[in-house]
């Protein structure tokens, strides 16, 4: 999703930047909650992140705040999908602070939703409602909170592929260049998050990550570096796995904390009552995936038609990388990993339905050979189609596992 925003043009003098003082007891988690007013002070005046493009490394998120995001985006998809269209576009602000303790470290300690609707594939949010939504809470924020707002998210719900939809665009990296220009210099450094909200309830874990600009002027040292610290050297993947922008951003890594009590009450909880909800619901048969599943299969099922066409038809045991090669070699490659369809062999079928081993043993020539060219195709039109068959096979595997399971137990 691309969005817009303004950035604040005044700042108040009178914020306070502190919550509880740190304690010798706070350890671990715990210390997230509480820092020295002292420490962070000192640590926003020198500012050592405007004169280091990639100071920081690390992302901690909080319970509330990665609740409140994921909320907010699954909300923005069942109004589109209800309405017969596109899931729509969110976007909200987040509160935090930097860390004294591990300076390199962004502290999220909550998340505001904003009141804008995006297009197909952008986000305004220079409404003058919402403008005057954002000053409302800002001031509120500054009445209630210790914290500051330090960054902003947003979503991209664009359809389950290969790869995640987690990037930054044009627009998104002008307004958060926007937005570090105003905030950074003046002790508060500005994080942006993308949420993949499709992708999230497909593998029903959250799917997002967080990122901050490199000023324009400055020049990445690694010819071919993608925002995550990889070296891919063909264009074309580059561009599909983080935009047209993957030079001039770098991605942070995400980590969620918890307190030691919450924890606790969480184990608890998964003891003796979270176990019947994982056994109560099964994702694979879920509305939205349900409703998303026939396009995923559509989308694969395309990409292996045109290998089949490029190719001439031509089959795994004939070298070549036709429909029935690269069901055979995403066949053989999840044999190659312990994690066999059953019946398929060198012909390519995906028959059975065993988990676990296949009875059918692959020679050991063709297991390398899937194994090696996914290596040498990754992110290549081949090693998509491969490993898009190989994810949706093994969700409807895991899926049926659990009901036969579900069905031993409980019948």
């Amino acid at each position: 999703m691309s969005t817009t925003t303004n950035a604040p043009t005044e700042k108040s003098s009178a914020t306070t930047t502190t919550t509880t003082t740190t304690t010798p007891a706070a350890s671990g988690a715990d210390a997230r909650y509480t820092f020295d007013p002292t420490k962070l002070e000192e640590l926003r005046s020198r500012k050592p992140w405007t004169t280091n493009p990639r100071y920081f490394e690390g992302v901690d998120v909080s319970p509330s705040a990665i609740m409140k995001m994921m909320m907010h985006c699954h909300s923005g998809v069942e109004k589109g999908l209800k309405k017969g269209g596109n899931p729509i576009e969110v976007m909200g602000l987040l509160l935090g602070r930097p860390d004294p303790d591990t300076p390199k470290t962004l502290i999220v300690t909550d998340a505001f939703p904003i009141p804008i609707e995006g297009f197909e594939t952008r986000v305004v949010a220079d409404d003058l409602d919402a403008q005057n939504y954002m000053i409302s809470l800002g001031e509120s924020i500054e009445r209630t909170r210790k914290e500051k707002i330090m960054g902003w998210y947003h979503s991209h719900p664009f359809d389950v592929g290969t790869d995640s939809h987690c990037y930054l665009s044009q627009t998104d990296i002008n307004t958060q260049l926007l937005w570090q220009r105003g905030e950074d210099p003046c002790g508060n450094p500005f994080l942006a998050i993308v949420v993949d909200p499709l992708r999230s309830l497909a593998k029903n874990v959250p799917e997002i990550k967080a990122f901050r600009a490199y000023p324009p002027e400055y020049n990445r040292p690694v010819a071919n570096e993608c925002p995550d610290g990889s070296i891919v050297a063909e264009e074309q993947a580059r561009l599909e796995k983080w935009g047209s922008c993957w030079s001039r951003y770098y991605e942070l890594k995400v980590n969620y904390y918890m307190s030691g009590s919450a924890r606790n009450v969480m184990g608890i909880l998964t003891q003796n009552f979270l176990w019947m909800r994982t056994l109560g619901s099964t994702p694979m048969l879920e509305a939205e995936n349900r409703q998303r599943y026939p396009d995923r299969v559509g989308a694969v099922a395309e990409k292996v038609k045109v290998l089949d066409m490029a190719s001439g038809g031509g089959s795994l045991s004939g070298g070549g990388v036709g429909a029935s090669g690269v069901v055979g070699r995403a066949s053989a490659h999840h044999q190659a990993r312990g994690m066999g369809y059953g019946g398929g062999g060198g012909g390519g079928a995906a028959a059975g339905a065993g988990w676990g081993p296949s009875s059918t043993p692959v020679p050991s020539g063709i297991a390398s050979e899937a194994g090696e060219e996914g290596k040498e195709d990754d992110g290549g039109e081949l090693g998509k189609a491969i490993q898009g068959v190989v994810e949706l096979a093994e969700e409807r595997i895991h899926g049926n596992v659990v009901q036969l399971a579900k069905k031993d137990l409980f019948s």
